[in-house]
């Protein structure tokens, strides 16, 4: 079966057709667990994110910050597996036809099998996966086995990337460019700076593919912001921590759903 890579990228041309940026959202699996998970990204599709990415928790992060980790821990220590990340990729996708990717680092993958992988992801209707620690001379053997199933490669890009790297980066790359606003770990700021435009810019000279940016965006103002340079804007840290946040299940539910429609407004402009 084919990865549904078109539907990534047919989604974030309807944004820009639109006039604006596409929504992405980013969740754990397993967090608070697996059917709470699965119930959260559907929370966020309903309340207006164009994509979700759906993190592979891992127990050695190197772009997630404290918030992220926390939830991690949470989902690892209920046991998580592989198949449980695949099967809120097949459940969110079949619930609501929209793009589902998969945030992973890169060693789960290696342990688990490239081919085996790739195949299972394709076959639960998933977009692709982002592989923030996968060096692009090193992926060649994911990237065969991902175009083979249809599946979108994401590579992240940072500020201190020089324009070299970029072209090199943004060559190999596939449904959209990840454009990390700034350097240091997933988490919500006060401000997302000059400094991510400036990396837009400079990542849009070297490809076509849509740039989208993350770390650091939590309200419809920031979005709004973001969304004047970017083709997507991406939010996670701000969703987890609305969930842990939450006095029970029912309650984080609630409050992503309502996040997502705050943020959905932010990148229309109704902000």
């Amino acid at each position: 079966m084919s990865g549904n890579i078109r539907l990534l990228d047919d989604t974030l041309a309807a944004a820009k057709a639109e006039g604006r940026s596409a929504l992405i959202a980013y969740l754990p699996a397993g967090f608070p667990t697996v059917d709470g998970g699965i119930a959260a990204v559907k929370a966020v599709f309903d309340g207006g994110a164009d994509v979700v990415e759906v993190g592979l928790p891992h127990s050695d992060p190197v772009l997630d910050g404290p918030v992220i980790q926390t939830a991690d821990d949470i989902a690892l220590r209920g046991g998580l597996k592989i198949r449980d990340v695949l099967r809120t990729v097949r459940e969110a996708y079949a619930a609501t036809g929209k793009p589902v990717l998969v945030m992973t680092y890169w060693n789960p993958i290696d342990r688990y099998g490239v081919e085996r992988f790739t195949a299972e992801l394709a076959e639960a209707g998933g977009t692709g996966c982002i592989l923030p620690d996968l060096p692009v001379q090193e992926s060649a053997l994911w990237r065969e086995h991902a175009a083979k199933h249809g599946l979108a490669t994401v590579f992240v890009v940072a500020p201190s990337s020089k324009d070299e790297r970029l072209a090199t980066i943004t060559a190999a790359g596939s449904g959209f460019v990840y454009a990390a606003s700034l350097m240091g770990v997933t988490g919500t700021r006060e401000s997302v700076g000059e400094q991510a435009q400036e990396l837009v810019r400079r990542t849009k000279a070297t490809t076509g593919l849509p740039v989208c940016v993350g770390l650091g965006v939590s309200n419809a103002r920031q979005a709004a912001q973001v969304a004047g340079f970017a083709d997507g804007v991406i939010v996670g840290s701000a969703f987890v921590r609305r969930m842990l946040d939450a006095e029970d299940e029912a309650a984080g539910l609630a409050a992503v759903r309502a996040l997502a429609g705050e943020l959905a407004d932010g990148v229309r402009g109704k902000a």
